[in-house]
């Protein structure tokens, strides 16, 4: 594929091996060139311009790269200025204060889903999901949410060139089964995941729609075995998430 004259080749290797840092603590130049399909010399490059800039810094006595706390600006600005968080912010409070267990909201990004928004419960310890974490939108409540809300040619394209990778025991791994869960969701205006992608977790979501109607986020409620079961989380807690994404979705 030939690129256009506008596109910075250089650019695009400093963010590649930026990216690269949300896969490995730490790195050496030998491994950012594999990680970002670079020469070594262009990793040192790099890594030396990353330095002087602050995004990345040097482990003391080590060769070794990890990133400086400045590359948390990259990610601030599109949660602090996104308007979609601040409106959906209170309500997710309130849903909080309602359903008493961990409220979350994730975006789509390609095939995964991506936390931008947590709020625990002090019911349980949570699984640590730091803001920026990804699930597979095939293996999450939320991303069934969103795939429902999708035309169905769309969804058939995403499951086409998507691989399914079993997290756990109950990781439906059958096409045609995952298409009859995202089907159900679309029936029922909200999805559900029991213990899909982290053993004993049970979470049902409801899609967020931007002003044409397209799914742009998604509210999740996360609940721990054995304290809920599935049948309980999609009576109780499935109509709590669509009315919070459906407040989101006017606001």
């Amino acid at each position: 594929m030939s690129l256009s004259p506008l596109f910075i080749q250089s650019l695009e290797k400093g963010l590649l091996v930026l990216e690269a840092f949300g896969r490995h603590e730490t790195m050496n130049l030998q491994e950012m060139s594999r990680a970002v399909g670079i020469s070594t010399s262009s990793a040192q490059r790099v890594a030396y311009t990353l330095e002087q800039l602050g995004y990345i810094g040097r482990q003391p006595g080590s060769k070794r790269y990890r990133l400086a706390v400045k590359a948390m600006s990259l990610g601030y600005s599109y949660l602090a200025r996104e308007r979609l968080f601040r409106s959906a912010h209170a309500i997710l409070h309130r849903l909080h204060q309602e359903c008493g267990e961990s409220v979350n909201f994730s975006v789509p990004d390609g095939d995964d889903m991506v936390f931008v928004m947590r709020i625990h419960t002090f019911k349980h310890v949570p699984v640590y999901m730091p803001i920026g974490a990804r699930i597979p939108i095939t293996a999450s409540a939320s991303g069934r949410a969103v795939l429902a809300s999708l035309p169905p040619e769309e969804v058939d394209e995403l499951l086409a060139r998507t691989t399914l990778v079993r997290h756990t025991p109950r990781t439906t791994m059958d096409v045609g089964s995952l298409r009859r869960i995202i089907d159900e969701a679309r029936e029922e205006g909200f999805a559900y995941a029991d213990e899909e992608f982290f053993a004993g977790d049970v979470n049902v979501a409801a899609a967020v729609f931007n002003e044409a109607h397209r799914p742009v986020a998604a509210v999740n409620i996360s609940v721990p075995k054995p304290r809920w079961d599935v049948a309980r989380a999609r009576q109780e807690l499935g109509p709590m998430a669509v009315r919070a994404a459906r407040a989101i979705s006017a606001g």
